[in-house]
């Protein structure tokens, strides 16, 4: 294999690899029924004046699988965290106790179980798209190195690499989504 032809392999493998962890990224903020920090990762709080992510001004705990608590680094700054985890409209009401706040974790009902794993299914989807849309630009690099002067059967077994490790990522989101779906179907 050429140069060339392993360069537009690795740069394939890895933007796979990006979006395998960009999946993995987005299933960890989609609640299975167990308490999880992640689940305030996208809350933003106002913190003096600057939009701050929560776990940059907190921390954020499991002590139990129903339970998350918020420990402020500034106490006088959980009313401003209470508010932001209610408008982040996430279904938690948290409870501030003046040192903490303590977020009770309600279990999830069948319907929102099926919802959640449908929403597990699009994001797995976009991200095959994603997947695709590599391979397409891949196979496009392995044309112009065609045009190049690199010879046809190394062209050809480069496409063919492309495609194996095409249906190696699709195949592992495949295996992502089904454990996600079982873990979120288990009550």
């Amino acid at each position: 294999m050429t140069e060339e032809s392993q360069f537009v392999l690795d740069e394939a493998t890895e933007a796979m690899e990006n979006a395998i962890v960009h999946l993995e990224r987005e299933f960890q903020k989609i609640r299975a029924g167990k308490a999880s920090p992640d689940m305030l990762g996208d809350v933003k709080i106002d913190y003096y004046g600057v939009m701050t992510p929560l776990n940059q001004a907190a921390n954020i705990n499991t002590p139990d699988p129903r339970l998350i608590v918020v420990q402020a680094f500034d106490k006088s700054m959980l009313s401003v965290m209470e508010k932001a985890i209610m408008a982040a409209n996430l279904g938690f009401n948290p409870i501030n106790n003046g040192e903490v706040l303590r977020i009770q974790v309600p279990p999830l009902t069948e319907e929102r179980r099926r919802q959640l794993v449908k929403q597990a299914k699009t994001e797995a989807e976009n991200s095959k798209v994603s997947i695709r849309n590599i391979r397409r630009s891949a196979n496009d690099d392995a044309k112009q190195l065609k045009k190049d002067g690199i010879p046809e059967d190394e062209i050809k077994k480069l496409e063919d690499d492309i495609q194996k490790l095409t249906d190696k990522f699709i195949k592992k989101m495949d295996e992502l989504i089904e454990i996600k779906e079982k873990d979120m179907m288990a009550v």
